[in-house]
């Protein structure tokens, strides 16, 4: 029995999609048909989320290595904030197992502290207590601070609840377990041992992944190239595709044949 939903479309090399807490892999509906030409583009469901059965408990490692048992052999991981930390992890645990890395709109460490720019610990610790009262009011609230500031909030956050309402709601304990994950992790240390090659996209409106982690990680990982989208808030990849798109396969080309994997 399969640990995790995917879906595969295309043809071309492996490239793995990870979504965010709290949504599924359908939120990828708006740059699939870019990627299917040249890419065999596999859409995961993590656990307990979207199409995939739960799997209570599970930490950051152990949330990366489900998907590697169940992931193409040689591909390039793609993960949206929380996905993004779980592609990192990834990463880290099996170098050998990727061609690159994405990360889009996620950072290493997503609470802030002294020095380093994040989500205020009492932002996650409202999500958690609101998830035990209501936690699809919570879901979509969650959608909403996703493209605050964003030109075009509203066709965003209508474009992403359009996707994730498109699959049966999150396991409640699956949320709370990935905001455990986001309240917890801190690769930052671990990611500077990362060669693969690496692409970070950001958005310059963002709200739960500031713009300024963009700057610190060019300092604590410098070879790896990043991208400040303008006009984006969270999910840059909704809000502004044929740039995303365009970045990523240019990337790709250069960079994650099968033959770059280390």
């Amino acid at each position: 029995m399969a640990l995790c939903d995917w879906q595969s479309y295309g043809q071309g090399p492996d490239l793995v999609l990870i979504h965010g807490w709290g949504m599924n892999s359908a939120v990828w509906s708006l740059i699939l048909p870019y990627l299917t030409a040249n890419y065999r583009v596999h859409c995961v469901d993590l656990p307990g989320f979207g199409l995939s059965p739960a799997q209570p408990g599970l930490d950051l490692e152990q949330l990366a290595q489900v998907l590697l048992k169940e992931s193409p052999a040689q591909a390039t991981w793609l993960g949206w904030s929380l996905g993004g930390l779980v592609a990192t992890q990834a990463a880290l645990l099996a170098p050998h197992r990727l061609t690159g890395l994405v990360t889009v709109a996620s950072s290493p460490k997503f609470v802030a502290e002294p020095g380093w720019r994040g989500i205020k610990p009492a932002v996650l610790n409202a999500f958690a207590s609101q998830l035990e009262q209501d936690f699809s009011l919570t879901v979509e609230r969650f959608m909403a601070l996703q493209a605050m500031g964003s030109p075009t909030a509203k066709k965003d956050i209508k474009a992403l609840k359009q996707a994730v309402f498109s699959r049966p709601a999150p396991d409640p304990q699956a949320l709370a377990d990935g905001l455990q994950i986001l309240a917890s992790a801190d690769l930052r240390q671990a990611c500077q041992s990362i060669r693969l090659p690496w692409l970070r996209l950001y958005g310059r409106l963002d709200g739960l992944v500031p713009v300024a982690v963009a700057g610190q990680m060019d300092a604590w990982v410098p070879h790896s190239p990043s991208e400040v989208f303008a006009h984006s808030a969270h999910a840059p990849f909704v809000t502004e595709p044929d740039g995303v798109v365009d970045r990523l396969t240019a990337f790709l080309a250069t960079n994650c044949r099968p033959d770059c994997a280390r």
